[in-house]
C-alpha cells in the first residue's frame, strides 16, 4: 500500500513559529492547482502499480481550496492511481476556514478525515503564535464538523508555550478531549531560525527554552491522554482505538508515497525526491512539463538509521531481526548502548523489539543518536 501527498502552499498569514513552505499571496492559487495535477500525472508510474490507501493533504493550508479545485485534484488522481475503496482521505483544515458549508462540501468531495489545526483553545496564546482564529472559533470547528458527518477527526496542539504555570496547557487537553475527537497530534514548541520566532530569539527577545517545563507538559499530555482512553502510538500522536492516522503511520513504517506540490518530497525504497520550495519556478517548470526536484540515492547506512529514527518514535518499536537482516545491525552491535538506557528505565525488550518507555520517550532523540550508524 502506498500514499499521496499533495502539499498546498498557501496560508493568510504566518504563524510565528512555522517553517513549513508557504505564500500568503494567493494569486497563483488556479495556476498552482493546475501544475500540481500535471505533476501528478507526469508522475503516474512513480509508485508502479502499488495501491493507493492513504491521501493526505497537507501545506500550507488546504482548507482554502473550494470545491472545484478539490474535485479536480482527487479526479486527477482517481483517473492516474490505483485507488483503495476504503482509502483514508485527510484534509488538514484551519478552523476559520470551517464554516458549515465548508465542512459539507468536504464531505461531499471525499474527504473523510480533517485535521484541524488549533494550537491552543486559549486567545492570548493564540495571539502569541499569530494564529488567525480565536478560541470560539477552534472549538465551534470541531462541532460544526462532527454534527455534519465527520467520523474522524484530528486537531493540533502545542505545548511549550511560555506560560508561568500548567493551568491553560491542562485547560487546552481537557477541552480537547471534551469534544470527543479521535485523534490528537501535539507538538513542543520549537524555535527555528528562519521564523519570527527565530528572529526574534535572535535579538534576545524571547525567554530562553526551558527543558524542565517542557517535559512536564508533556508528561501533563501524556498522563491526561491515556486516563481518557489514548493511545500513543508514536511520540506526538495519540489516538483512540482504531484511529491511527494511516497516513502517517505509513511513514513511520516505511511504506511508498509520492509527494507532489512545491517542497514535497517522495520515497520509493531507493531515494528521496524533493521538489523544489518556490511557488512561482515550480509553476513555470511545470508549464514546461518538467519536474523541478532534487534527488538522493539512499544508501544502506541512511536507510538503517531512518529506520531507527522512525520506529523508535513509535508503539511498534524497532524489530532487531529488520535491523539485522536488511540493514547489517546486529543485536550484539548496539547491546552496550541498549543495556545503559534499559538500566535507566528508557527502554524495554519485547522477544526481538526493541521500545522505548513513557520515560524514554522524553529522551528518544537522544537514544536515536546514540543508536544511529556512523
Amino acid at each position: 500500500m502506498s500514499g499521496i501527498y499533495i502539499h498546498i502552499p498557501f496560508c493568510t498569514q504566518a504563524c510565528h513559529y512555522c517553517d513549513f513552505h508557504f505564500s500568503t499571496h494567493q494569486r497563483n492559487k488556479d495556476s498552482m492547482v493546475e501544475m500540481i495535477c500535471r505533476e501528478l500525472e507526469l508522475r503516474k508510474e512513480y509508485l508502479g502499480n502499488s495501491i493507493i490507501s492513504t491521501i493526505y493533504f497537507g501545506g500550507g493550508t488546504p482548507s482554502l481550496l473550494e470545491k472545484e479545485a478539490l474535485e479536480k485534484l482527487l479526479q486527477t488522481i482517481r483517473t492516474h492511481f490505483t485507488i483503495e475503496e476504503t482509502t483514508e482521505i485527510s484534509l488538514e483544515a484551519n478552523p476559520e476556514d470551517l464554516s458549515e458549508d465548508k465542512i459539507a462540501m468536504f464531505l461531499k468531495c471525499g474527504i473523510n478525515r480533517l485535521s484541524i489545526g488549533i494550537q491552543s483553545f486559549d486567545d492570548d496564546q493564540l495571539h502569541y503564535m499569530n494564529r488567525s482564529h480565536n478560541a470560539n472559533q477552534a472549538e465551534k470547528a470541531v462541532r460544526n464538523a462532527k454534527k455534519a458527518g465527520f467520523k474522524n477527526i484530528s486537531i493540533d496542539l502545542i505545548y511549550g508555550i511560555p506560560s508561568s504555570d500548567h493551568q491553560k496547557w491542562r485547560y487546552d487537553l481537557e477541552k480537547a478531549v471534551s469534544l470527543n475527537v479521535q485523534h490528537i497530534s501535539s507538538y513542543c514548541l520549537t524555535i527555528e531560525p528562519a521564523t519570527v520566532f527565530g528572529k526574534r530569539k535572535e535579538r534576545g527577545l524571547l525567554p530562553a527554552e526551558d527543558e524542565v517545563y517542557n517535559a512536564e507538559q508533556f508528561e501533563l499530555l501524556t498522563s491526561i491522554l491515556e486516563t481518557n482512553g489514548f493511545e500513543q502510538y508514536e511520540v506526538s500522536n495519540f489516538c483512540l482505538p482504531g484511529y491511527y492516522s494511516r497516513h502517517n503511520s505509513n511513514y513511520w513504517k516505511s511504506e511508498h508515497y509520492l509527494g507532489v506540490g512545491p517542497a514535497a518530497h517522495s520515497y520509493n525504497g531507493i531515494s528521496r525526491q524533493y521538489n523544489l520550495e518556490n511557488n512561482s519556478k515550480y509553476i513555470q517548470y511545470l508549464g514546461k512539463f518538467q519536474i523541478p526536484f532534487s534527488m538522493e540515492i539512499l544508501d544502506l547506512k541512511t536507510k538503517a538509521n531512518e529506520y531507527i529514527m522512525t520506529r523508535l518514535r513509535t508503539k511498534w518499536g524497532l524489530d532487531c531481526e529488520i535491523l539485522k537482516n536488511e540493514f547489517g545491525r546486529s543485536f550484539e552491535d548496539i547491546n552496550t548502548i541498549l543495556n545503559k538506557y534499559q538500566k535507566l528505565g528508557y527502554l524495554i525488550y519485547e522477544k526481538t523489539t526493541i521500545k522505548l518507555t513513557k520515560k524514554g520517550l522524553l529522551m528518544a532523540d537522544k537514544i536515536t543518536e546514540d543508536l544511529f550508524i556512523i
